[in-house]
Formats: structure tokens, sequence, C-alpha cells
């Protein structure tokens, strides 16, 4: 029986990882992978420590219920930091935690990937749909 572990490509040469490991970095990679995620670590890396609405409005279309959603989540895994304030009406403000602005910092890459890369996918894209059109 082989594990996905065992299989890794060439880049990845090194001995087998703990399965537990192995499985955290599936979740985080599928949580991260949700847009409302990313946008989420975005705006609040950017912006600081945000109340709900202003969350909502500067992460672009995004349903308060979905939010909620995010969110939780979000502070389930340790990302964000939910603060509720005892005042009439209630004030809710969430911020990132060192977790979480450790994780928007290593998706900066993907940032700068794509600025390096832009033109090239552009191309590729516009040669791809160029050979289905004709």
């Amino acid at each position: 029986m082989t594990s996905t572990a065992a299989v890794r490509p060439p880049v990845f040469d090194h001995p087998p990882v703990d399965p537990r490991v192995e499985a955290l970095v599936n979740e985080v990679i599928g949580r991260v992978a949700d847009k409302w995620t990313m946008i989420v670590l975005d705006v609040l890396a950017e912006h600081g420590e945000l109340r709900f609405t202003r969350l909502g409005e500067l992460s672009g279309g995004v349903s308060q219920k979905m939010l909620t959603q995010t969110v939780r989540r979000m502070e389930r895994d340790g990302l964000v930091i939910r603060t509720v304030h005892p005042v009439v009406p209630p004030k809710v403000e969430y911020r990132l935690t060192d977790l979480g602005f450790s994780l928007a910092e290593a998706f900066c890459g993907v940032w700068l990937w794509a600025e390096t890369n832009l033109e090239r996918i552009e191309a590729s894209r516009a040669a791809f749909d160029a050979a289905k059109a004709g």
C-alpha cells in the first residue's frame, strides 16, 4: 500500500511526513482555496481590526451568511479573533491572529507569482482560446 506522502514529485524529495501534518496541509489548502477565506485574510491583513459590516463591505460581494460562516471557520482554526463589545447595538470586531498573519504572508507569494507571470498566463489563455475557436 502506497501513501500519498511516499509518491511525491522529486521537488519534495524528503522522508514521508507525519500523516497528521499531511491531513492538516490538505485541510488548510481546502480552506484557503476557498475564495472568501482568501479575501477575508487579505482584507484583514491590509486594514487591521474591522467591524463585521465593514469587513463585508471591503470583501466585495460576500453575503452576510457566507461571511459569518467564513469568519467562524477562521476563528475555529485560530486565524482570527472575534471581539464582542458589550454595547447597544452590539459591536463585533475581527482581526487576524499571528497565525492568520503568517498564513496571509505565505499567500503573499501567490500574489508575487501572479504579478510575475500575468502576461505569460494571459498569452497562454489567448492562444488556447484561439485554437479552440479556430
